[in-house]
C-alpha cells in the first residue's frame, strides 16, 4: 500500500437534521490541502497554486522523504553523501545531500511561500521524518475545526505520508504482530482517523459531511520488503498493471446518507470522486463542457447501494504514458506489444483468477479480442480531440522566499547536470 488519503467535505450538504455549532465564522478559507502533494517540485505545481486557498505540503513524496536521509543511510536503506570515502570518488554529485532537499512548505493561495520546521543547516533524519507526519496531522485537526466552525461548505484534503516509514530509528507508537514496518504505522494512521471522526461528532458536523479515505496504488512489496506486506490475492504491486498494483481500499462516510456496511462491487475509478462528490456538493454546473473529463458520476450507486446503478464497467489501465492492459466488466486483456495480433492475447477472468496467471484468451479472445479492440480505439480517437496537457518544466523551488543556502546548492548542482549534455 502506498499512501493514505482523506477528503472532507462537509456543510451544506443534504442532512435530515444537523445542529451547526455556535463557533463564530472566522475570515480565511473553506478550501485546504494538508500533507503529502507529490506533483513537482516547480510553483506550478503546488497545492497553495492550484485551487487551494491554503495549503501545507510536503514538496517531495515520502518515498524520498523516509528513505533518502541520514539514518536510511546508516541502517543501508538507501545510499547517499556519508556512505563512501570522499578520498576515493570524483563525483561527489553522483550521491547527494538529502538534508538539502526542500522539505515541507506553507501560504495562502496568493500569499508568500515558505519553507517550515527546517532550518540552515539541520540534518534531515528518521526524527525530522516522524515530526512531519504528526505536524500534518496536528494541522489537519486545526484545520478540521477552523473550517467547521464558518457558515460555508468545506473541503479538506488531507494526505498522510504514513505508512511509509522505512528505518528502525525513532520507531515508537503501534507494533503490529507481523513486525511490518508499514504495518506499525497502519495503526497509528487508524488512530488519528479516529481522533478526526471524534472531532468531527463534537462539532456536530459529522451527518452531513463526507469522508472518502483510499489508497493510491497497490502494495509497495518489491520496493520495501520490510513493509510487512505480501500480494497474496492479487498478483504485483506499485507500477505494475496487475491488479496488485491498480487496486485499492476505498470507503467513503456519510452518516446521514450512505448506510453502514454496505459494499459496492463495481468498478470505480479515482477520477469518478471527481464528478461524484460535484453532484454531492450541488456543484455539478461547474464540471467543465469544453473538455473530456474522465470522471463519471457514481452518486447512484454509492446511496443506493445498488450495483445496477453504477456507471462504469471498463477501464484502462496506462503504464506511464501507454496504455498497457484494458478492464471490461469480469474480463481483462493484457494488450500485446506493437506489431503482435490480438488472436495471442492474454485474457484473463478476475472473477477466477485473481492473480492473472491462467489465460483464458482461447475462451475470450475469439469473440471478445476485437470489442476491446474498439475500447481502446474509442480511447484513442476522443485522446485525438482531447491530447494530454504536456509535462511542465521550470526552475525547482522557485518561488519559496526562504530557501535555505544548502538547497540552493543543490538546485546550482542540479543546473549543471542538466545542462551538461548540451556543453562541448
Amino acid at each position: 500500500m502506498g499512501d493514505t488519503a482523506v477528503d472532507i467535505a462537509g456543510f451544506g450538504l443534504p442532512s435530515s437534521e444537523v445542529i451547526l455549532p455556535e463557533v463564530p465564522k472566522q475570515a480565511g478559507y473553506t478550501t485546504s490541502h494538508i500533507g503529502k502533494w507529490h506533483m513537482g517540485d516547480i510553483a506550478e505545481s503546488w497545492a497553495m497554486n492550484n485551487g487551494f486557498d491554503y495549503a501545507q505540503m510536503a514538496v517531495h513524496q515520502q518515498g524520498q522523504l523516509t528513505i533518502f536521509n541520514d539514518d536510511a543511510i546508516f541502517e543501508g536503506v538507501s545510499v547517499a553523501i556519508d556512505d563512501y570515502v570522499l578520498a576515493y570518488t570524483i563525483d561527489s554529485n553522483f550521491r547527494p545531500d538529502a538534508s538539502a532537499m526542500m522539505t515541507t512548505i506553507e501560504a495562502e493561495s496568493g500569499g508568500p511561500i515558505r519553507e517550515i520546521r527546517m532550518a540552515a543547516g539541520e540534518r534531515w533524519n528518521a526524527q525530522k521524518y516522524n515530526e512531519m507526519n504528526q505536524a500534518f496531522q496536528d494541522k489537519a485537526m486545526e484545520e478540521l475545526m477552523r473550517l467547521a466552525g464558518g457558515e460555508e461548505p468545506f473541503f479538506l484534503q488531507y494526505w498522510p505520508l504514513l505508512p511509509l516509514d522505512n528505518t528502525r530509528a525513532g520507531r515508537d507508537g503501534p507494533q503490529s504482530p507481523n513486525g511490518g514496518l508499514y504495518a506499525d504505522k497502519m495503526q497509528l494512521v487508524d488512530e488519528w482517523l479516529g481522533a478526526m471522526f471524534d472531532s468531527m461528532e463534537e462539532l456536530e458536523v459529522a451527518d452531513n459531511t463526507i469522508v472518502v479515505l483510499m489508497g493510491d496504488n497497490g502494495h509497495f512489496t518489491k520496493y520495501s520488503p520490510q513493509s510487512g506486506y505480501t500480494p497474496m490475492i492479487f498478483r504485483g504491486g506499485k507500477t505494475d498493471t496487475t491488479e496488485g498494483g491498480v487496486r485499492t481500499d476505498a470507503f467513503i462516510r456519510w452518516p446521514s446518507m450512505i448506510e453502514a456496511d454496505s459494499l459496492l462491487n463495481s468498478i470505480v475509478h479515482v477520477s469518478d470522486m471527481y464528478t461524484t462528490l460535484a453532484r454531492f456538493a450541488g456543484s455539478d454546473q461547474y464540471i467543465p463542457r469544453d473538455r473530456l473529463v474522465d470522471g463519471v458520476d457514481q452518486s447512484a450507486a454509492i446511496l443506493f447501494d445498488d450495483e445496477q446503478k453504477a456507471r462504469r464497467d471498463h477501464v484502462i489501465i496506462y503504464s506511464a504514458d501507454k496504455p498497457k492492459a484494458i478492464v471490461k466488466d469480469q474480463l481483462k486483456l493484457k494488450l500485446p506489444p506493437p506489431g503482435e495480433n490480438l488472436i495471442v492475447a492474454k485474457f484473463y477472468n478476475l472473477y477466477h483468477d485473481t492473480r492473472e496467471e491462467y489465460s483464458v484468451s482461447t475462451e475470450v479472445g475469439a469473440w471478445g479480442g476485437q470489442e476491446f479492440v474498439r475500447i481502446l480505439a474509442r480511447h484513442l480517437q476522443r485522446k485525438e480531440l482531447f491530447p494530454d496537457t504536456p509535462p511542465a518544466f521550470g526552475m525547482p523551488y522557485e518561488g519559496v522566499e526562504n530557501i535555505r543556502p544548502e538547497t540552493q546548492a543543490a538546485v546550482d548542482a542540479f543546473l549543471v547536470r542538466r545542462d551538461a549534455p548540451q556543453q562541448r
